[in-house]
């Protein structure tokens, strides 16, 4: 991964983006992956990548997608790295401290969900017509970064699952406050399609405003222009989507992760202006 530290129009929010040069590449070592079209071999969690440099970069950064790595590309920690590695941890380097290194590893996995559901709640708390909720979202925003600040054994005793279904219930009426706009609460109904299996399906310029497609499994679909805007895409998975000409302008839940791993349109693909548009739709679409 890249140091990021990209910005973002609320400054509150720049430690969930990765910053790499902060972290001691726990993404490479921690997590396991498979062979498949996202990686070219099979790594056991807590070895490390071998294209890790001692230095914690990536020895192949430059040409992770030519290498086969694109899972890498789309990967996002949002900020849990740097977090635990410089508070939790306090900076410590589990190349020079290999006794706790399986704990922090352990500690990454928590500490990375905890960040991800902060993500979701801050876009949640930024949806105007989700107003009536914002009190409970801002509520449960604050309990989960005081979490993030408990130390390793702390974090290790949380109930991860639990705290993400309630946060996902949260989030399910912020969505649909959010998404009242997009058009007659039966229409909506009618078109609720979360967790849907449309791998491969041809949507192609299809309306689909205002639907719920959180947790859909869109692997390859053909979502070219198709109108996504207001659409929940919370969890969706985007995988070889082709997302060329589509408008997922004001789209709910977009995370920088869905856009890398889909495909898309360097200039027809219409994103919300807080959007990062991945490098490699240059040349897709």
């Amino acid at each position: 991964m890249e140091p990021k530290g990209a910005a973002t129009p609320d400054a509150g929010r720049l430690e969930l983006s990765a910053d790499c040069s902060r972290c001691v590449a726990l993404c490479c070592v921690a997590l396991p992956f498979a062979a498949s079209a996202d990686f070219p071999f099979d790594k056991a969690a807590g070895d490390a990548c071998p294209n890790l440099a001692p230095d914690f970069g990536c020895g192949i950064h430059a040409r992770l997608r030519e290498e086969g790595f694109p899972g890498c590309v789309a990967y996002d920690c949002f900020g849990a790295g740097q977090h635990l590695t410089q508070a939790t941890f306090a900076g410590r380097d589990w190349r020079q401290s290999p006794g706790t290194a399986a704990r922090i590893f352990d500690a990454f996995m928590v500490m990375r969900q905890l960040h991800e559901l902060l993500w979701y709640l801050t876009e949640a708390l930024a949806l105007g017509q989700a107003r009536p909720v914002h009190r409970e979202l801002r509520a449960a925003l604050d309990e989960i970064e005081a979490l993030t600040r408990e130390p390793a054994d702390a974090l290790l005793a949380l109930d991860v699952a639990a705290r993400r279904q309630a946060t996902g219930v949260l989030l399910g009426k912020a969505s649909e406050l959010a998404r009242t706009g997009a058009g007659p609460r039966t229409r909506r109904r009618a078109l609720d399609r979360r967790g849907a299996d449309l791998a491969g399906a041809d949507l192609c310029g299809q309306d689909l405003r205002g639907v719920n497609l959180r947790g859909a499994m869109l692997i390859g679909a053909d979502l070219r222009r198709a109108d996504l805007r207001l659409a929940d895409l919370a969890g969706a998975d985007l995988r070889g989507a082709n997302l060329g000409g589509a408008d997922l302008r004001g789209a709910l839940f977009v995370t920088r992760s869905q856009l890398e791993s889909a495909n898309g349109d360097a200039r027809a693909t219409m994103l919300s202006p807080s959007a990062e548009r991945p490098a490699h739709w240059a040349s897709s679409g």
